[in-house]
């Protein structure tokens, strides 16, 4: 995470933005950061109206009363939501937003916002589902109680670790348990292939997968000593295999390939997917890999 200190959460005047201050502000609690809470005015909007400063200082309130120990800031800046965002992403510590952003497009399942925050910030993004937010340490909100249970989807190539870095933080500050998962697909599981077609080693890839994640999870192992730590390897799509595992957990890492700079447009199809279908907190960490998407 970068050095400054602080948790941004994106608001808007919406329903389910009570829930997503108080999971912000539960993390900010966690990582013993301070929490800046961005309303963004339209930059081609008039001066910035009574009741947007009331909103922010209406959300304000809410954590000085029920996070007295906090230390809580407003800001209403100008310009595209998304855009500010970003740019706030580069001092930031981490970015809290809604799952559906304002000016979106009505018919994706993940706003337009928060899929530009998620794939362009410099900083680990978690991104809440209205009704799923709960408390960032693991009891839920309007979706119902949760599993005090973080899982991290991890691949076996080197640019997946940062995920699981974050992944043992997170379930260590909250003291919850971690499920490490890896889907281990491949095509020659689907029975549609060339005739003659020589199946995979399933048992080969099975314990060449299982050797990496336990190499990985044991050098973390005394770094993070109170951890309990589950491995799971299925054959199934990763994104399925991510969304199932984590539903009712109380947070889902994953890390994102997607590129930086002009270059980075998309996220990897994996995190993509889980985005928009997850049914708990998403957190995106970036990496630098510039060319491979999960």
């Amino acid at each position: 995470m970068n050095d400054t200190n602080t948790v941004v959460v994106g608001v808007e005047d919406s329903p389910g933005q009570e829930d997503l201050i108080r999971f912000a502000a539960g993390q900010a609690v966690l990582h013993g950061a301070a929490l800046r809470v961005v309303h963004v005015v339209r930059a081609d909007g008039d001066a910035v109206t009574r009741a947007e400063e009331e909103l922010v200082q209406r959300y304000e309130r809410t954590v000085r009363s029920e996070f007295p120990e906090l230390t809580v800031a407003g800001e209403l800046p100008r310009g595209h939501a998304a855009a500010v965002l970003v740019e706030r992403s580069a001092e930031a510590a981490m970015i809290v937003i809604g799952h559906r952003g304002s000016g979106g497009f009505a018919r994706l399942p993940l706003g337009s916002v928060s899929w530009q925050v998620a794939t362009h910030a410099e900083c680990p993004v978690i991104v809440v589902r209205p009704g799923e937010a709960g408390e960032a340490g693991g009891s839920g909100g309007l979706g119902g109680p949760r599993e005090n249970r973080v899982v991290v989807g991890v691949d076996t190539e080197e640019a997946s670790l940062a995920a699981l870095d974050l992944a043992y933080v997170e379930a260590e500050l909250r003291g919850a348990r971690l499920e490490v998962v890896h889907g281990a697909y491949h095509p020659g599981m689907v029975p549609t292939g060339p005739v003659g077609m020589v199946p995979p080693d399933f048992s080969v890839m099975d314990d060449g997968a299982e050797a990496f994640l336990r190499k990985e999870t044991e050098l973390r192992r005394d770094r993070h000593p109170g951890v309990e730590v589950d491995v799971r390897i299925e054959h199934t799509r990763p994104a399925s295999l991510l969304v199932e595992a984590a539903r009712d957990a109380s947070l889902l890492v994953v890390g994102t390939r997607g590129r930086t700079g002009l270059r980075r447009l998309l996220l990897g199809s994996v995190s993509a997917e889980v985005l928009h279908t997850a049914h708990c907190p998403v957190l995106v960490v970036p990496t630098a890999d510039a060319d491979a998407e999960v």
